[in-house]
């Protein structure tokens, strides 16, 4: 009798162990990854940015451009990560309050809207720095991707190598 106590604790133990870390591999995704991203590029913040041949003044009204995004982002994706916590708690309450969840995912888009409209400004003052024939060469890059899943500015497939609005390197199997 305590042998096959034993050997049902061991495989309750085991079970618990592996459900626990498949249960960590799906929300982390497949690739390690978090999902989408409000990043800037890896190498700058265009597409192509590489081939564009910057003048020095460029580069450095581009860095001035980038730091201010992120000094003015950073408050706001705070904001948001901890809308996102408090939205997963209230997920987790015995009697979900419907009205509470609606006001926060309420909060979350619209902290999410203001994240974009941040990087659009942003992408447009860096498109302004660029001479007209830079600006055809960002935009033959960037022809035919759009903002989302798949192919877009972000950190996803065919993103450009960017970390803008789009996947990040691994939505989970669940879609995040």
């Amino acid at each position: 009798m305590k042998k096959v106590v034993l050997t049902l604790m061991a495989v309750l133990v085991i079970a618990a162990l592996t459900t626990t870390s498949f249960a960590y591999a799906w929300g982390q995704g497949m690739r390690g990854g978090r999902g989408p991203g409000y990043g800037n590029c890896q190498n700058g913040d265009v597409p192509g940015w590489a081939g564009l041949n910057l003048t020095a003044d460029q580069e450095a009204k581009i860095k001035s451009l980038r730091e201010a995004q992120l000094t003015e982002a950073k408050p706001l994706q705070d904001k948001m990560f901890s809308k996102r916590g408090e939205l997963k708690l209230l997920w987790l309450q015995q009697n979900p309050d419907q009205q509470k969840i609606v006001a926060v995912q309420k909060e979350i888009r619209s902290l999410r809207d203001q994240l974009q409209d941040k990087q659009t400004n942003h992408r447009l003052a860096v498109l302004k720095v660029l001479t007209p024939e830079q600006q055809t060469k960002v935009q033959a890059f960037g022809a035919g991707r759009g903002f989302g899943h798949g192919k877009g500015f972000g950190g996803g497939p065919g993103g450009g190598g960017c970390g803008g609005y789009g996947p990040g390197p691994g939505p989970g199997p669940r879609g995040n």
